[in-house]
């Protein structure tokens, strides 16, 4: 195999060191939650308002994925589990980098965020539970997904002919049913505040 010939080239800049120039720890912010739940938004809404207080991020969204790096990727149980792998190891190098990536994907199996969960440490993976009723999803529906899914146009949609298992221990569970964008954010930021791992006005 190839691999045999493959020798690890340690970074002349550690992590470490990175984060302490950066004065803030980095990690990975996993949002995971049903299609329409509000996850892309609300990574996109925590992003600015980190970027706001200088603190470096970068957003992985699942469909913005899928138009470069995944695109060769169905929605096969075998494909979505590959999407999730590359974005774990895709994760852990913003996360040496010293940055804070947000990941917007359905990621419907346990199993698979916990592989990416193992990659990382423990104080580098926070899992986000995006979490919104399968009925809500789709009176949103901002795609047309389930649309499509309930007249058999898609296949594998997650929540309709696909399984979706639920995070059974989230850092965090965000019910953007309930809340709006605002007060998900706020909820996400006072605790990584209270973590520790940030500090903001």
């Amino acid at each position: 195999m190839a691999t045999n010939n493959i020798v690890w080239h340690d970074s002349s800049v550690t992590k470490e060191e990175r984060r302490k120039k950066n004065n803030y720890q980095s990690m990975c912010i996993w949002f995971t939650g049903l299609s329409g739940s509000g996850k892309s938004t609300l990574a996109n809404a925590l992003a600015r308002h980190l970027f706001e207080a200088n603190i470096q991020t970068y957003v992985l969204d699942g469909d913005n994925i899928r138009h470069g790096l995944n695109k060769d990727l169905g929605f096969t149980d075998e494909d979505r589990k590959e999407n999730i792998r590359r974005i774990g190891e895709v994760s852990k190098l913003f996360v040496d980098s010293g940055q804070i990536v947000l990941t917007a994907f359905i990621s419907p199996f346990r199993e698979d965020r916990q592989q990416v969960r193992d990659i990382l440490s423990d104080d580098e993976f926070f899992e986000v539970y995006v979490k919104c009723s399968l009925d809500e999803c789709e009176v949103r529906d901002p795609k047309g997904l389930y649309k499509k899914a309930r007249n058999n146009e898609i296949k594998h949609f997650t929540g309709i002919d696909s399984p979706y298992e639920e995070p059974e221990n989230p850092a965090i569970i965000v019910d953007t049913e309930t809340q709006t964008v605002e007060e998900s954010v706020k909820q996400i930021v006072d605790y990584l505040v209270q973590k520790q791992l940030i500090m903001v006005n």
